[in-house]
């Protein structure tokens, strides 16, 4: 038996500019750290004498006798991405919900393929990590996106991905005082504003619109720099906030499908209380949305977004991991 712990992601500035369309022909660059909340996967090998050969339990129980028919895309296609033949047993479990902005999928699919390849007997790098579960969510199933999430789980940190050239990508850690990362962190509230299934949707959308949106991902690749820049001169920290605000604005003209009334409302009554800016994490629609706020405006914040779920989280710098592992 094995269990990987791969965590969520929180994307500050870049996104859009990590999507192949873009960044072959333009560059790309990112700003994004892991937090302590993370996706679970449980793996063994199935003893032969139950009658079905794969059991599969996420949102659904799947117990089935053939690779192909196993509902979950990223299992069926890892399993057969590493020819993996035997009885397989695989149970998925998470601290935050699916569909929510935070990178769900590309932690499960990572966390996956660290699972199996260790049940396996090899190791691999969080570079082969990321690089493979790209080439399943991308190249196999055929998914508009970005590629960043799934580098961002599997090296974990507060980093900047540099995305394009012959390597397709590059991590460069931020190597941040402490007590810059912790003055960063205490200004920070995550909000859940409920799931949503239009990811694919809003990224296939952005994915079309791409060519008439140069002068805008220029821009919030531009904003990489900028928050370096606040983050290592110490510049008032209140500025990163600001810059929230401003690649906000610029995100939500990427598609129409990014934002809508209730999301608008949501930060309206955010910044009203006391955040200096936000925005929406992932593709769009719905989700998980964050705010940097004061911390002696917090509670404000928390009063006015009453009916949402607060999510206190911290920081996290190990990626994707092993966390037990029983040989059979």
């Amino acid at each position: 038996m094995i269990i990987s712990r791969t965590p969520f992601r929180i994307s500050f500035f870049g996104g859009g500019t990590d999507y192949p369309v873009w960044y072959r022909e333009n560059g790309g660059v990112v700003l994004s750290t892991t937090i302590d909340k993370y996706s679970y996967l449980n793996c063994r090998y199935l003893p032969p004498f139950f009658d079905n050969k794969y059991k599969i339990v996420w949102s659904k129980i799947e117990a089935v006798k053939n690779i192909d028919e196993i509902e979950h895309p990223v299992v069926r296609e890892v399993l057969k991405f590493l020819n993996i033949s035997d009885g397989m047993e695989i149970h998925n479990s998470a601290d935050l919900p699916a569909w929510s902005g935070m990178g769900s999928s590309s932690s499960f699919a990572v966390g996956l393929l660290n699972a199996l390849h260790t049940l396996k007997g090899h190791l691999p790098s969080k570079e082969q990590l990321a690089s493979e579960a790209i080439h399943i969510e991308r190249n196999v199933l055929k998914e508009d996106g970005g590629i960043q999430d799934q580098i961002a789980v599997a090296f974990g940190g507060f980093n900047k991905i540099i995305f394009g050239g012959e390597e397709e990508f590059e991590v460069v850690p931020l190597a941040l005082q402490k007590q810059r990362i912790d003055e960063l962190q205490s200004h920070l509230m995550l909000f859940f504003t409920g799931t949503t299934k239009m990811g694919l949707k809003v990224a296939a959308e952005q994915i079309k619109n791409t060519p008439k949106k140069s002068t805008e991902l220029q821009k919030m690749a531009s904003l990489v720099t900028d928050a370096e820049k606040i983050l290592f001169k110490n510049d008032s920290i209140e500025d990163f906030g600001h810059l929230l605000d401003e690649t906000w604005k610029l995100k939500r003209t990427l598609a129409d499908l990014i934002s809508n009334s209730k999301i608008d409302e949501i930060y309206d009554k955010g910044t009203k209380a006391g955040a200096l800016g936000g925005k929406l994490l992932g593709a769009g629609g719905r989700g998980f949305i964050l705010f940097f706020v004061k911390p002696e405006l917090q509670d404000k914040v928390r009063e006015a977004l009453s009916d949402l779920v607060h999510v206190p989280f911290k920081f996290e710098s190990s990626g994707s991991q092993i966390i037990h592992y029983q040989p059979k």
